[in-house]
């Protein structure tokens, strides 16, 4: 296929979309120089995090012009998720900042009423005369989105609060408000037509069947060590449970809605053997990836951007200095950010455990959640250190708490031994169930929960 160029904007993770291009048989090439971006035959240009630093690094590589020069002689062009927005005239997000014009109309915040970010799986619907985008599940990570179709483009749908636009066609141009190279098989198909210039299949039997809403995803979690999966207790007897990559793209072939690495022996000596794992895992899921341990700092969650990760979850460093929170969410907006709880029973409701659960943090739980959501955190990795690795199910009355008190979505972890486990934790308020044991033992699948999820009435992605 011929050469398409991935703008380095300098605010987006360029592996998932360069390694999902590459595994269609493109040659990508990522650069930020101005005289190669024009002479793109095929521009993708991505993003993450916020719409001023998105536009201030486009106008500071001198790519504000050249993108706009493109789309007008009709070169090929993908935004992706950030991308998409900057096509656009403005933002609410940063209404000093002019978008690049492209695409007419402003960005909007979501509404209150609903968990922001718009973060997981939800329903594209198309409209009549699209060429590319078909109806499916794609995975978003979102607060603001365009509201109206502007004139001249075929529009794709979804919902969070209030119906928004999913995708924008026109001609050889497509702009996906969600991540296509993070959307699965839906996602590679759909880049693999625009690359091509093929026509969208015929709608599928099934297409309209889900709600448009963001589906409870089901998590498998590889906890690494030394470039291998292990498991055990509160991290104690840990026990070889085979490859990461490999590990990571059979739970994708199951079904699993995204893969989170938690490095549970992280220090700055083993910070390259944790890159390498996090490099070998993205070239081999299309699906999003979370990776946690050993993050202290901007640069080391910038490493780990780079490599792969598209969010990073912190926890003992954030206890230390809060403010690390607020730092990683201006640097690359809180969609990349987690704020992974672990917790235990105290005398009155559960207090924060850091260093693996080695040591109380003198914090409730509950509040600490609260607090982690204000100062930037997009998710909360929600760990019961009384159950963690016992499969005797999630502390629920810990999990309705956190749930409660956040506006943001709430991964359930710990405790997971049979589906009616999982089952529960979702309606205890959990908008994800993270689960490692039962996979790697081989006591169940992840397509076998969500079948039993889908019998139970729970609309999954499958």
């Amino acid at each position: 296929m011929n050469d398409v160029v991935i703008v380095d904007s300098g605010v987006a993770n360029l592996a998932s979309i360069a390694g999902a291009l590459r595994r269609l048989g493109a040659t990508a090439v990522v650069s930020a120089d101005p005289a190669v971006v024009r002479e793109a035959e095929r521009l993708v240009l991505p993003g993450v995090g916020a719409f001023g630093a998105g536009m201030a690094a486009l106008r500071g590589r001198g790519l504000d012009a050249v993108i706009p020069e493109l789309a007008s002689r009709g070169t090929p062009i993908l935004g992706i998720c950030l991308g998409m927005q900057l096509l656009c005239e403005a933002s609410e997000e940063s209404p000093e900042s002019r978008g690049l014009g492209v695409i007419a109309g402003t960005c909007r915040r979501l509404p209150p009423n609903v968990r922001i970010p718009h973060l997981g799986w939800n329903q594209v619907s198309v409209e009549s005369g699209a060429r590319f985008v078909s109806d499916g599940v794609a995975a978003f990570a979102n607060s603001y989105a365009l509201r109206e179709g502007p004139d001249g483009w075929s529009a794709a749908w979804t919902t969070h609060g209030v119906p928004f636009v999913a995708a924008l066609e026109r001609g050889r141009m497509l702009a996906c408000q969600f991540h296509p190279e993070l959307s699965g098989g839906y996602g590679a198909a759909l880049l693999e037509r625009w690359l091509t210039g093929a026509g969208r299949p015929a709608p599928a039997s099934t297409a309209g069947s889900l709600s448009a809403r963001l589906l409870p995803r089901l998590i498998p979690c590889l906890d690494v060590q030394d470039g291998r999966v292990v498991k055990g207790v509160r991290f104690q007897n840990l026990r070889d449970a085979g490859d990461p990559a490999e590990q990571a793209a059979r739970y994708e072939a199951q079904g699993a809605d995204e893969i989170v690495i938690l490095d549970v022996a992280a220090s700055a000596a083993g910070r390259g053997t944790q890159i390498e794992t996090v490099r070998h895992v993205r070239a081999a899921i299309g699906i999003p990836l979370t990776v946690g341990g050993g993050v202290r700092g901007v640069d080391d969650a910038r490493q780990l951007l780079a490599a792969g990760a598209d969010k990073v979850s912190v926890n003992t460093a954030a206890v230390r200095r809060p403010e690390l929170l607020t730092e990683l969410s201006q640097e690359f907006g809180c969609q990349c950010v987690v704020l992974a709880v672990d917790a235990r029973r105290a005398a009155k409701g559960w207090e924060v455990l850091v260093l693996g659960g080695r040591e109380p943090a003198g914090l409730d739980a509950v509040a600490w959640a609260h607090a982690g959501e204000q100062l930037g955190a997009g998710e909360i990795l929600l760990t019961s250190w009384d159950r963690d690795g016992t499969r005797a199910g999630h502390d629920l009355e810990l999990l309705s708490a956190v749930a409660a008190a956040v506006r943001v979505h709430v991964i359930a972890s710990g405790g997971v031994g049979t589906r009616e486990h999982v089952a529960a934790a979702f309606a205890a308020g959990a908008d994800a169930v993270l689960a490692a044991s039962v996979f790697h033992d081989g006591d169940d699948t992840v397509d076998g929960i969500k079948a039993d999820l889908a019998g139970r009435g729970i609309e999954v992605r499958r």
